[in-house]
């Protein structure tokens, strides 16, 4: 029905179109339906993309969860063909290695010729003579009694007693059965370099040499070795300090059964850990001290960035690593930032390549490096949209100062992989027998194995150092701190 009318007001005239109710009924609840639609699809949108923003947040967590597993270090899934174990055949191998002969026998046995052949029972006419070498291992205890003179002075009073070279303690009384040296060190090196729980230790030197000990008497034994240790440990300390390159890490420790931190600083010459209550600046500094003023390399940790008179790098293989990972769950649109950044590193790490050999200049390294740092700031000045590539993009914009000092100073490290290589043994570690339980036992852990690792890294014997360590009468200083010998 359509009504028509005029209404005059002056000049001014209206015309009025009358529509039926049922008509505009109808188009209200059709504009309220469409309404309830469009604010369900919006709903049903926003809970699409909350879905896939918790999808996201646990491929991460899972992508990250898989390198702490019980075997972190694989190189990936094995080959489908992969090739056969073992010397391969054919001349182009080379001649076949086998054990070379031993400069010393210390027993001859003579091996009679049989009488009848074992096959056919035939008589056996003797030809020649040929020789065999076996190297084994003689699982015997050796017990020594020590009868140690005692007297006492004329002047002062006091008591004296004698002392052997292979004695490590002028312990008596309670004390006068002790442990070996050499039995000691075969011990230290077990838990503390090998990573072996104090229990598999003690099955060890009972097995191997018939010596049974229990679990708390090599715990405190190691105790009372890393206290023989402690002049050497702290001159690891100073050694570090003094170091113009140092690589820092560190890792969860339990102590206790609560959780800790190791922290590790690997220089040149010397690696020093130590166990504390913290993941902190204030940690790193007790290791390096404030004052600083080398070379830090390490993985972008905050704290690290208080050493305000260091030079700092940052590991460019953990940020390979994130971009990597960042391009395998996002969507090719906003994967190609961090497959950008990657291709950027990976150029940096050429280009030094390409001037340890030689094929550059150095006004040649400068001008790429200049390059290669115009071309990260073009890129960090691009606003995204991807929450992930904002969160890369601020992250690069904290570290882009400290990516490329490897170009500028060179045969600084790009990475900081010596420091995870020693760190890895004492995450190993962690996994077998779970860490200290005291602050005493985080103490021996730090000592000891700052002074395995330190031999291990100058390619000098721990064994007979620690020999030295146990038989001397007073205590020494090894000569793996530099300047000691």
């Amino acid at each position: 029905m359509k009504l028509s009318g005029r209404a005059e007001h002056g000049d001014e005239s209206e015309s009025i179109e009358f529509v039926p109710k049922r008509e505009l009924d109808r188009a209200q609840q059709e504009v309220e339906r469409l309404r309830k639609q469009s604010e369900r699809l919006q709903k049903e949108n926003e809970r699409l993309k909350e879905e896939a923003e918790r999808l996201r947040r646990e491929l991460e967590a899972a992508l990250r969860a898989s390198k702490r597993q019980a075997a972190p270090h694989s190189r990936g899934e094995p080959q489908a063909n992969p090739k056969r174990p073992g010397r391969k055949p054919g001349r182009g191998y080379g001649r076949q290695s086998c054990r070379p002969i031993p400069a010393r026998v210390d027993e001859r046995i003579t091996v009679p010729l049989l009488e009848r052949c074992p096959h056919c029972g035939g008589g056996v006419e003797p030809e020649s003579c040929e020789t065999q070498y076996q190297e084994e291992i003689v699982r015997r205890t050796v017990v020594r009694r020590f009868d140690i003179a005692v007297g006492r002075c004329h002047e002062c009073r006091r008591r004296v007693q004698g002392r052997h070279r292979l004695q490590t303690s002028d312990a008596v009384g309670v004390g006068s059965v002790q442990l070996g040296p050499e039995a000691l060190t075969l011990a230290a090196i077990l838990n503390k370099q090998m990573g072996l729980s104090l229990g598999h230790t003690r099955q060890v030197l009972s097995y191997g040499f018939g010596l049974e000990v229990s679990r708390g008497g090599l715990c405190r034994a190691l105790a009372r070795m890393a206290g023989r240790a402690e002049p050497t440990y702290d001159g690891l300390v100073d050694a570090a300090r003094q170091s113009p390159v140092n690589g820092m890490d560190e890792t969860g420790w339990k102590v206790g059964g609560r959780l800790q931190w190791l922290h590790v600083a690997v220089s040149a010459q010397v690696t020093v850990y130590a166990i504390l209550p913290g993941r902190r600046y204030a940690q790193s500094a007790a290791i390096l001290g404030a004052d600083y003023d080398g070379f830090l390399v390490h993985d972008g940790w905050a704290p690290y960035y208080r050493f305000a008179l260091a030079f700092h790098q940052s590991c460019l293989a953990h940020l390979l690593k994130r971009c990597l990972e960042m391009a395998q769950i996002a969507p090719p649109a906003e994967a190609a930032f961090p497959l950008a950044v990657r291709d950027l590193l990976q150029t940096s790490l050429q280009l030094r390549d390409r001037y340890a050999r030689g094929e550059i200049s150095e006004h040649g390294m400068r001008t790429a490096s200049g390059r290669l740092e115009a071309k990260l700031d073009g890129m960090l000045a691009i606003p995204y949209r991807d929450p992930a590539n904002q969160r890369l993009a601020r992250h690069l914009t904290h570290e882009q100062p400290w990516l490329f000092t490897f170009l500028h100073c060179f045969g600084l490290d790009a990475t900081n992989n010596a420091a995870e290589r020693a760190i890895r043994g004492m995450v190993i570690a962690r996994k077998v027998w779970g860490g200290s339980r005291t602050w005493e036992g985080a103490r021996t852990q730090q000592i000891l194995v700052s002074v395995l690792r330190t031999c291990w890294q100058q390619g000098k014997d721990a064994f007979g150092r620690i020999l030295l360590l146990l038989r001397a009468p007073q205590r020494v200083i090894l000569d793996i701190v530099p300047g000691a010998d």
